[in-house]
């Protein structure tokens, strides 16, 4: 039996985290749960789940929360702020960290987990993407198992599986092509957040779907991958692949392609994850090959005259350092910025840029954890003053 600790226990991922876990009670028990602002989401969970402690980054909601279980005699501990969810990340009774916070906010929770040495399931892209140069190193260090729950990178991971390292070539990341796949850049002009929040194939959280929109999405998962699979960014490809049937793939070195399909949901991924080495029950309707949508499955080239994004990001990567982590904040305060109407939705562009090329000539080794979080609060200071 798995012993949860759930990071972002109210968003997307987190709610089919516990999906999982409640149709497979008898293989995993929730230690902690941990929520940004959504009490009343995370009230329910905590009523069917009952853990050990919950955690909300919010203080004053965290005070809401504790009153209102206390006035009905529930003494579930209630921590709250900043530094809550990395309590919840180290309770000593779990041994595996569902890490789903969205944005760089995940990295510090999952870093002091993995030095209590808690396997962990990644859903939080940005923790490698900014982290990666030494939280590769120190799960080694620590023998904990880094369990991709991205689908692009369960997908790969389960094509490495029995594969010798030296026979990757390369890596076919898919992507949809979000809900401007075709579109001009005079099309991306005025785009409304309602527009850009409307994605043609995945139900996601705001930020993500956003990234979608930009294809920023895939830069990070490109530098993602590049870590966990020990992988220089030039040898990974992104496919458009609109029907969202094909994960991801790997190209062998005898020219050999190997595809991981399945239905757009996330409840496998983490599954496997979760099950890890094992393989679960199946909770999704079978797949089927003779649907109309498998019979129609196509394959283009990202455009990246289009999506401007990407190429930024290939170029973060190769360079490494602490690049990644400025490109990723510079992209989280630009995002929410046009989620809020600060901003328009080519401006998510324009500000990454300008705060990218400003560190450019300025970079350093991503050495440490304290490095990488100087260098995204600084670079969020200059996504800050680019808005107004």
């Amino acid at each position: 039996m798995r012993v949860l600790s759930v990071l972002g226990s109210t968003g997307s991922i987190g709610t089919q985290t516990l999906e999982v876990v409640r149709n497979n009670p008898e293989d995993f028990k929730v230690a902690g749960l941990s929520a940004g602002s959504d009490i009343e989401t995370l009230y329910a969970q905590i009523k069917e789940f009952k853990p050990e402690a919950v955690s909300v980054r919010d203080e004053a909601k965290a005070l809401d929360l504790e009153k209102r279980l206390r006035s009905e005699g529930d003494l579930t501990p209630v921590l709250g702020g900043e530094d809550s969810s990395t309590d919840i990340a180290t309770l000593s009774s779990a041994d595996t960290v569902l890490g789903a916070i969205v944005g760089v906010a995940g990295l510090v929770p999952v870093y002091n987990a993995i030095l209590k040495g808690k396997d962990i399931a990644l859903a939080n892209k940005e923790t490698l993407v900014a982290g990666g140069d030494f939280i590769m190193p120190l799960a080694a260090e620590k023998g904990v198992g880094l369990l991709p729950v991205d689908s692009e990178h369960c997908a790969i991971w389960q094509c490495l599986w029995g594969e010798k390292k030296e026979n990757l070539d390369r890596i076919l990341i898919t992507a949809s092509g979000g809900p401007f796949r075709g579109k001009t850049r005079a099309d991306l002009e005025g785009v409304t957040v309602e527009k850009a929040l409307s994605h043609p194939t995945w139900k996601m959280g705001g930020k993500i779907t956003i990234d979608s929109a930009t294809m920023m999405n895939k830069g990070l998962e490109v530098i993602e991958a590049h870590h966990l699979f020990g992988v220089s960014v030039d040898k990974i490809d992104i496919v458009v692949h609109p029907q969202s049937i094909i994960h991801s793939m790997i190209r062998l070195r005898d020219g050999s392609v190997l595809a991981q399909m399945g239905k757009p949901s996330m409840i496998l991924p983490i599954m496997v994850a979760l099950y890890y080495p094992d393989r679960g029950p199946r909770l999704l309707e079978e797949f089927d090959p003779f649907d109309a949508k498998c019979c129609n499955i196509t394959f283009e080239k990202c455009d990246t005259g289009l999506f401007g994004l990407v190429p930024v990001a290939y170029d973060a990567g190769r360079k490494g350092g602490i690049l990644p982590a400025v490109m990723n904040a510079a992209n989280e305060v630009a995002v929410n910025a046009f989620l809020k109407g600060k901003s328009g939705f080519t401006d998510i562009e324009r500000i990454v840029k300008a705060v990218y090329s400003d560190f450019d000539g300025r970079n350093i080794p991503a050495s440490d954890l304290d490095t990488v979080l100087q260098a995204d609060r600084e670079a969020r200071i200059k996504a800050g003053e680019l808005i107004g």
